[in-house]
C-alpha cells in the first residue's frame, strides 16, 4: 500500500505540475512509465489524474467560467478553439495510430524542436491582450497549433502559449488562454478514457480518489504558481529544462 501510495504521488506530480508547464505531461508520464515499472499506473489512474487536474483549473476559473453574462465571447471563442483538437483527437484515438507515437525517440525530437520555437516565439514583442485582442481569427490561430499537442513532447500548454506569443499576446494571457483550453481537452481525454472503460468493471478504491486528490492539488498549485511567474520572468527557463531532457533523452536513446 505504502509503495502505491508512492507511486500515486509521483504520477500525480508529474500530472499536476507538467500539465500546466511548457514542458509536456505526457510526455514526462511515458518516459517515467517506460523506465520504472509502476504496478498502479492503468487507464483508470490516467483518467483521475486528468480528472484532478480538470478539477482544479474549473475551481481557478470559476469566476470567469460562471460569470456568463460578461464572457460569453470568451467562453464561445475558447470552444471554437478546442474544435480541432477534439476532431482530430478523436480521429486519431478511434484509429489508435496515437499509440505510434508514444515513443521516446519521438519525444527526444518534439521536445527539442519545440524548446527552439517556444523561445523564438517567447521574444515576440507584447501589443496583444486577451480581453480587447482575443478574437474568431487569433483562437482559430491557437487551436490548430493545439492540434500539434496530440503528439507526445510538444506539450498542450508549451504549443498553446507558443502560438499566443508569436500573435504577440503577452505572457499571462498566453498562459490564461492555454489554462482556459486544457478545460476541454481535459475533459475529453477523461470522455475517452471513460469511453474505453465502458466494457470494464470500474472499481472506485482508495488510489484512484487519492490520483483525483493529488492531482488536483499539484495542478492548483501550479497554475497559480506559473501565472505569478509569468508577471516577472521569460520562458527561458522552460526552454532550457526541455533541451536538457531532450540531451538525457538522446544519450538513452543513441548511446
Amino acid at each position: 500500500m505504502f509503495q502505491d501510495f508512492i507511486e500515486i504521488l509521483i504520477l500525480s506530480a508529474i500530472q499536476g505540475i507538467s500539465e500546466f508547464l511548457p514542458i509536456s505531461s505526457s510526455a514526462h508520464l511515458i518516459v517515467v512509465s517506460n523506465l520504472y515499472d509502476l504496478k498502479t499506473s492503468s487507464l483508470l489512474i490516467d483518467i483521475s489524474l486528468h480528472l484532478g487536474s480538470l478539477i482544479a483549473i474549473i475551481l481557478f476559473f470559476k469566476k470567469d467560467l460562471f460569470d456568463l453574462q460578461n464572457n460569453q465571447k470568451l467562453l464561445g471563442l475558447i470552444i471554437i478553439g478546442s474544435i480541432p483538437l477534439i476532431i482530430f483527437g478523436y480521429i486519431l484515438h478511434t484509429t489508435e495510430l496515437v499509440h505510434l507515437l508514444r515513443n521516446i525517440k519521438i519525444i527526444a525530437w518534439t521536445t527539442l524542436f519545440f524548446a527552439i520555437i517556444l523561445y523564438f516565439a517567447d521574444q515576440r514583442k507584447v501589443d496583444q491582450n486577451i480581453s480587447t485582442n482575443l478574437n474568431i481569427k487569433s483562437i482559430i490561430f491557437i487551436g490548430i497549433f493545439q492540434i500539434l499537442a496530440l503528439i507526445p513532447g510538444v506539450s498542450r500548454a508549451g504549443i498553446t502559449m507558443t502560438a499566443a506569443r508569436f500573435l504577440k499576446f503577452n505572457r499571462v494571457d498566453s498562459g490564461k488562454i492555454s489554462f482556459l483550453l486544457s478545460i476541454p481537452a481535459l475533459a475529453g481525454a477523461s470522455f475517452l478514457g471513460l469511453k474505453d472503460l465502458s466494457n470494464q468493471s470500474i472499481e472506485i478504491n482508495l488510489i484512484v480518489i487519492l490520483a483525483v486528490i493529488l492531482s488536483f492539488l499539484f495542478s492548483y498549485v501550479t497554475v497559480k504558481f506559473f501565472l505569478n511567474y509569468l508577471n516577472k520572468f521569460s520562458l527561458n527557463i522552460f526552454v532550457i529544462y526541455r533541451i536538457i531532457i531532450s540531451i538525457i533523452l538522446f544519450t538513452i536513446i543513441y548511446f
